[in-house]
């Protein structure tokens, strides 16, 4: 019988200020991380400062904004109205306090919950505020949301608020902030608030033409026409088509970048194909209108509503929704136009109005997409006939073991954190696949088991490719032969060994995704898993280490009677071991892709011909095997 617990009032517990945001960090900024993947809180620390400065330039407050980042110290300069002086304490440290929740005072923002700041100050090493209005100035410093001392001042600065800020190591470790994240986030604030300069570590950004110079300036490959820009008061869009496959159209709300899209972009991708098909009166489908497409939307709303705190996805309904009270005091729903109305109005009004001006655009439009309808009729029969055939000799089952969460939909797991949390792992071999098989949460981790090295897509068709039964199974195990709407898992985990094989595997399964599902990468989808090279152990404990410098630490550490083991295989680590790498701490490394890279240039130079710029790349990154190589087993 399990222990009587006694539950009384000593177990009700009130954290105060803002020390629930460094107990449960996740509700607040999503993940920690250390800056390697553009997701990393300390990203969502800095866009939570700038976002503030840029409300105050939408609401008509201060043209510039300085960013510098030295050392992983972050300093962002407004010149907006300033905090109100007698509340610049509570605006950072106090939860749900802001000015936001009044929309007389701003309007269309990206932040409405009043947490923010507050976050940031609270994961903190060091935290600085300073607000300046009319000549004088009020100032707080705080230490992981503590605050230190505070103070009021006459100032000849000009108005606004400065915030400086040290993330915490003890939330984030050895951090660092890439700049080129930075970079691309500052560009992004740049396309779409023309007229604001933001000047990063003394570098300015500015935009003319909105995000029409996003897309222009980010175009990896030659579009089939010019890029078409329309506007309308509260929406922007950006649309072009290109010979690459997938879609590729970013999309922002109040300025702020949603990654994960949302209501806004599940409009604008039914806008297209609606207005395409009722353009040509042709019974077209909706992906061959919208194969290879590249674009842009921005929209302003009111009040909007995003999935988390980090505010990556689009929620909201409706252009704007507020409460208000009738004659007898009682609440009522005010709503403006649906989102989905709103945007299918004007991109079949404005789309259709500008391809009856730029007739020269009409046949380009229409050749693409019968060509991406041909293609696509051809390989859905040619992926049909392979499925059928691997059913009846019963391989899929062999090759995929899927988890819990997909064959009943009754079971407990099927929650919206395992919908987030749910994976499959791609790796190779009986030994490997049995392990991780051995050591997952089968509750939402799945893995599908290559045999081999699977085909090098770089240089085959679209037909041969679909023939190979190999990738044709792993399409089926997706579920993404239609659209990537049908996606079966959030995390694509390539997991292969850390040898010359594994690595060529790896590199084989990434270029097959980046040149046929590209948008898998684009949407943070893929992922390769990061495993231990050495366990460095004693009698009393054992560490893990995933490079050559963590095991010298870890020598250094356990220090005399230390056994050194090299992992050079995934079967080589037991399934209780393996369970710690791939859960709850589980080591990933997202693949990205910049707007501005071209696919084509990446997989030329990693999988074409071998070249001398190559062999260069590899003799400058490569790490012999003697620096893996144990000492002293």
């Amino acid at each position: 019988m399990a222990e009587q617990v006694k539950y009384t009032d000593d177990n009700i517990i009130t954290l105060e200020g803002v020390e629930h945001i460094r107990m449960r960090p996740g509700m607040y900024i999503g993940r920690l991380g250390n800056g390697n993947n553009q997701g990393d809180g300390i990203y969502v620390l800095l866009k939570e400062v700038v976002d503030n400065s840029i409300d105050e330039f939408a609401m008509g407050y201060g043209k510039q904004i300085q960013i510098r980042i030295e050392d992983n110290e972050v300093s962002v300069r407004d010149y907006g109205r300033g905090i109100p002086l007698d509340s610049v304490v509570k605006a950072v440290s106090i939860l749900n306090t802001g000015g936001k929740f009044d929309d007389k005072a701003f309007k269309k923002s990206v932040g409405l919950n009043g947490v923010g700041t507050k976050a940031v100050n609270a994961l903190s090493e060091r935290f600085y505020v300073c607000s300046y209005r009319d000549g004088e100035c009020s100032w707080a410093r705080f230490e992981r949301g503590e605050l230190k001392e505070s103070g009021k001042d006459t100032t000849k600065e000009k108005n606004g608020t400065l915030v400086r800020f040290y993330p915490d190591t003890m939330m984030f470790g050895e951090f660092h902030y890439n700049m080129d994240f930075v970079e691309t986030m500052v560009k992004n604030y740049s396309y779409l608030k023309r007229g604001l300069t933001l000047v990063l570590n003394d570098t300015p950004y500015k935009s003319e033409n909105g995000l029409l110079d996003l897309v222009n300036e980010n175009l990896s490959e030659e579009p089939l026409y010019p890029p078409i820009h329309l506007e309308g008061e509260d929406i922007e869009i950006v649309l072009s088509h290109g010979n690459a496959y997938g879609e590729n159209i970013a999309s922002f709300v109040n300025g702020q970048n949603t990654r994960d899209g949302g209501t806004h972009l599940a409009a604008y991708r039914e806008a297209i194909a609606k207005t395409l098909k009722e353009f040509y009166k042709k019974n077209y489908e909706p992906a061959d209108c919208r194969q290879g497409i590249v674009g842009a939307i921005s929209i302003q709303i009111q009040e909007p509503n995003f999935e988390g705190q980090t505010k990556t996805k689009l929620g909201s309904n409706y252009m704007w929704e507020k409460q208000t009270r009738d004659e007898h005091g009682q609440l009522k729903l005010e709503t403006g136009d649906t989102i989905r109305s709103y945007v299918n109005k004007f991109v079949a009004t404005e789309l259709d109005n500008y391809l009856r001006i730029h007739k020269e655009l009409v046949p380009v439009i229409e050749e693409k997409i019968k060509a991406s309808q041909q293609e696509r009729i051809e390989i859905s029969g040619i992926q049909k006939k392979t499925r059928e055939r691997n059913k009846k000799s019963n391989i899929y089952n062999r090759k995929l073991r899927d988890c819990r969460f997909h064959f009943n939909d009754k079971v407990t797991e099927k929650t919206q954190e395992n919908i987030e949390k749910s994976s499959i792992f791609i790796t190779e071999g009986d030994s490997a696949s049995g392990t991780i098989t051995r050591a997952r949460n089968a509750a939402y981790q799945a893995v599908f088991s290559l045999l081999g090295k699977p085909m090098n897509c770089y240089k085959e068709s679209r037909k041969k490719v679909a023939e190979n039964e190999e990738l044709n199974l792993l399409v089926n195990a997706l579920g993404v032969e239609d659209d990537l709407d049908g996606l079966r898992y959030n995390n694509i985990i390539v997991a292969t060994d850390a040898d010359d094989d594994g690595m060529h595997i790896r590199m084989l399964v990434l270029t097959f995704f980046m040149k046929y599902y590209p948008d898998l990468i684009r949407r943070g989808h893929v992922h390769i898993l990061q495993t231990p090279l050495f366990r460095v152990r004693n009698k009393k404990e054992n560490r893990y280490c995933y490079s050559s410098e963590e095991k010298e630490k870890a020598i250094k550490a356990l220090k005399a009677g230390v056994e050194i083991t090299r992992f050079k295989g995934l079967g080589e680590i037991s399934p209780d071991e393996f369970s710690d790498f791939i859960g709850e701490g589980m080591r990933l490394d997202q693949v990205t892709l910049a707007e501005e890279e071209s696919i084509a240039d990446i997989m030329d130079f990693y999988m074409g011909v071998n070249t001398v710029e190559r062999q260069k790349f590899i003799t400058a990154n490569l790490r012999s095997e003697q620096e893996l190589e144990d000492v002293n087993i």
